[in-house]
């Protein structure tokens, strides 16, 4: 607990109310991480605001006993981004759940941040319309969280991240004061405020209430499911494709340790598993465009070896097909109690061989490392399954993680895609970026948030955790809330 803290919890429920104020140990140890298991930290206590104003009364409180305060939706996030110091506060938005408007003549939606993102495109679909940002999550995560990381999913392809659907925001700032960002006919005069916010973390403020645009449902989809005997393969058949000019909504890679983990699971999809990989593709569009598209993926896929090549007879298959990809996480929980969702991003030419190099590096420290990815943008995530209260396991996996990073930025690449900084990579953003460039990060967090009281620790590396001197540090500097 910070100093100054006595009586915060009483404070608290003075705010919020007293059912929306959680502070015993065994209420408190399930946002002691999110996705992430190898960070934690114990919150002083968790407030769930119910609106706007519950957020503001939230964050005074905060600011009144000198505690920081952490945003958190659903707790899915990958890369620690909603952990709060020891003794901090988490304001945690998932009563906010409400769409708060449909507006089907101009394809925007105004909703609570603790709304689900597939809630969002239930909602929309009898307007014929849906939300097009599809983290594999997507059942479970929120609209506050996706704009906090950016979220991206199989289909950011063709439709991009959430930055891209993404109008206006409103914004409890860390001083507890509220403004509205953007505008619902499109990007504001003047500096891309929104822009700065979405992907932030949660470190410029807290988002109480998102503007986003709606898709029409396509005419028509057709979903691939081709079978290779090795990733190489399955990963120039992608650059075939992308090379080609056509654009799927969806290329995305299985290989064969994720499905030996699927079929053996509840999330069994009748994948062969003697697969070396297995490449989903999925098409949208008007019905008379996308019989030839399917017929030249077909001959590109048999020119690079597949050997088999399936075609989604009806909604029904294709969710089969879909199953193998979005159970793949779910499905590792059978290799062990811990799995670490790396995340990278290299261009497409690079897959092969920075596969190689992944898998070169899982072996040699003995890990048992996967891969499933997203083969059309180049954003991997290899998965490895692990304890972590074996701390020779937790070591290697913590070494062997820097070096896909490594990996990947040498190959061109950059060290996330969708999953953000967070704590997690936090200390290798000197792989990326000088001191002159997280100086200019720093500026604009410091514009927003000067103190760092909001999600401190995050993002931006601090002398004392230097990617270069001190890679492996997990830890929070408390200059001042840092």
């Amino acid at each position: 607990m910070h100093a100054g803290t006595a009586g915060l919890v009483d404070a608290l429920r003075a705010a919020v109310g007293r059912d929306a104020c959680l502070c015993r140990p065994e209420e408190l140890f399930v946002y002691e991480c999110d996705g992430l298991t190898m960070h934690t930290g114990r919150p002083a206590a968790v407030v769930l605001p119910s609106d706007t104003a519950a957020v503001q009364r939230a964050v005074r409180t905060c600011r009144d006993f000198g505690v920081p305060f952490v945003p958190r939706g659903a707790g899915t996030g990958l890369s620690g981004g909603a952990l709060a110091p020891d003794g901090g506060v988490v304001i945690e938005c998932s009563r906010m759940n409400r769409v708060l408007e449909l507006d089907p003549a101009n394809r925007i939606a105004v909703v609570q941040p603790g709304v689900v993102n597939a809630d969002l495109s239930k909602a929309a679909a009898p307007h014929g319309l849906y939300y097009a940002p599809d983290p594999s999550s997507q059942q479970a995560c929120t609209i506050g969280g996706n704009v906090a990381e950016n979220s991206g999913g199989p289909h950011t392809l063709k439709y991009g991240t959430t930055t891209n659907h993404v109008l206006a925001l409103e914004l409890v700032l860390p001083d507890g004061e509220r403004a509205r960002l953007g505008t619902r006919a499109g990007p504001a005069a003047g500096y891309d405020l929104v822009g700065a916010v979405v992907g932030s973390e949660g470190t410029l403020g807290i988002v109480t209430e998102v503007t986003v645009r709606l898709e029409a449902l396509p005419e028509h989809v057709e979903t691939l499911l081709l079978i290779f005997r090795d990733v190489v393969s399955a990963c120039r058949t992608v650059g075939d494709v992308i090379r080609s000019g056509l654009t799927p909504s969806a290329l995305e890679i299985v290989d064969q340790r994720t499905v030996a983990a699927i079929e053996d699971s509840v999330y069994a999809a009748g994948l062969p598993r003697d697969a070396g990989a297995v490449l989903i593709v999925e098409l949208d569009g008007p019905a008379l465009a996308l019989g030839p598209q399917v017929e030249r993926i077909r001959e590109m896929a048999r020119s690079r070896g597949a050997t088999r090549v399936d075609v989604a007879r009806d909604d029904a298959e294709r969710a089969r097909f879909w199953r193998a990809r979005k159970g793949a996480f779910g499905a590792m929980g059978r290799l062990a109690p811990d799995l670490y969702v790396h995340d990278a991003v290299v261009p497409r030419t690079r897959l092969p061989e920075v596969l190689e190099a992944v898998c070169a590096i899982g072996d040699r420290y003995g890990l048992k490392l996967s891969n499933v990815f997203h083969a059309g943008d180049g954003n991997l995530h290899p998965n490895i399954s692990f304890d972590r209260r074996d701390p020779d396991e937790l070591e290697r996996v913590v070494a062997a993680g820097e070096e896909i990073l490594r990996v990947c930025v040498e190959a061109g690449g950059v060290i996330t895609g969708e999953h953000g900084i967070g704590t997690e990579k936090r200390d290798y953003m000197g792989l990326l970026f000088d001191d002159a460039d997280l100086d200019a990060m720093r500026r604009l967090r410091d514009a927003f948030n000067p103190d760092g009281a909001c999600n401190p620790g995050k993002i931006i590396p601090t002398p004392r955790f230097c990617a270069e001197s001190n890679p492996k540090a997990r830890g929070y500097e408390r200059v001042p809330f840092e």
